[in-house]
């Protein structure tokens, strides 16, 4: 730990093209480029199925399915395939942000659809009575219900990605797989555990910053805040009152 800890405070490791920043760059882009493209798939998929009360055996099948892939062996296979089919960066790029995809489908894909399916179905026709079609019920009262419950998704997604996205490196791409997979190689286990350090450091920023967004993003009444501002005002209100008429007898 004495060296990892070294090696962290060394400014050379910092700077360059194999500096840490760099390597955060690199990291972060596997990881948004893989989480967007899941919640495109999953998102949409989740919700429709959610809404329509259809096909939900699929939902935990295709869940169970991804998650039982083994992602290190996916990534090789993937990998020479793209070697020997595709041209460029995107040979062995596009091998990884598929495997990151697949790893974070399971997790939003379920959520939303769980979300979604479990909204008190009183909303569902206290909207309909109100004339909203099918796809305002589901944009304007299922989705914004559900939110808490896919941003968890979103976030178990997230962790999962950024911790995965480190084996990016086997098939020599970038990001803080590089210092684990090099300092094994060298035997330079300062640079190993301090690049473990890293990913662990990322995925607990990242989450913070997610379950922050998810604070602001959902509505203030299924989140408490309305009624803690309630209670304040009421509180303050009171306060007020007591004073005047503490006033009113001196």
């Amino acid at each position: 730990m004495t060296g990892a800890w070294n090696w962290l405070t060394d400014p050379a490791n910092w700077s360059g093209t194999s500096g840490v920043w760099a390597r955060l760059l690199e990291h972060l882009w596997y990881t948004m480029l893989s989480l967007a493209i899941a919640l495109v798939i999953a998102l949409p998929l989740g919700a429709v199925i959610g809404h329509t009360g259809r096909f939900t055996g699929l939902v935990s099948g295709v869940a169970n399915a991804l998650r039982a892939l083994p992602s290190l062996g996916l990534l090789i296979l993937l990998a020479l395939w793209g070697l020997h089919t595709l041209k460029g960066n995107i040979a062995l790029l596009g091998p990884a942000i598929a495997v990151l995809v697949i790893l974070a489908v399971p997790p939003i894909l379920s959520n939303t659809y769980a979300g979604i399916a479990n909204v008190d179905p009183a909303a569902r026709d206290a909207a309909r009575g109100m004339g909203m079609t099918g796809g305002q019920v589901l944009r304007k009262v299922e989705l914004p219900v559900a939110l808490p419950l896919i941003m968890s998704g979103v976030r178990s997604a997230f962790l999962q990605v950024v911790a995965t996205a480190t084996i990016a490196a086997v098939v020599a791409l970038g990001g803080f797989g590089r210092y684990v997979i090099d300092g094994l190689a060298q035997q330079n286990y300062s640079m190993m555990v301090a690049g473990a350090f890293l990913v662990a450091l990322l995925a607990v920023i990242g989450d913070r910053i997610l379950a922050v967004i998810g604070h602001y993003i959902v509505s203030p009444g299924l989140t408490g805040r309305a009624a803690r501002r309630r209670t304040a005002s009421a509180t303050t209100a009171d306060m007020v009152v007591l004073k005047g008429e503490a006033e009113a007898q001196t």
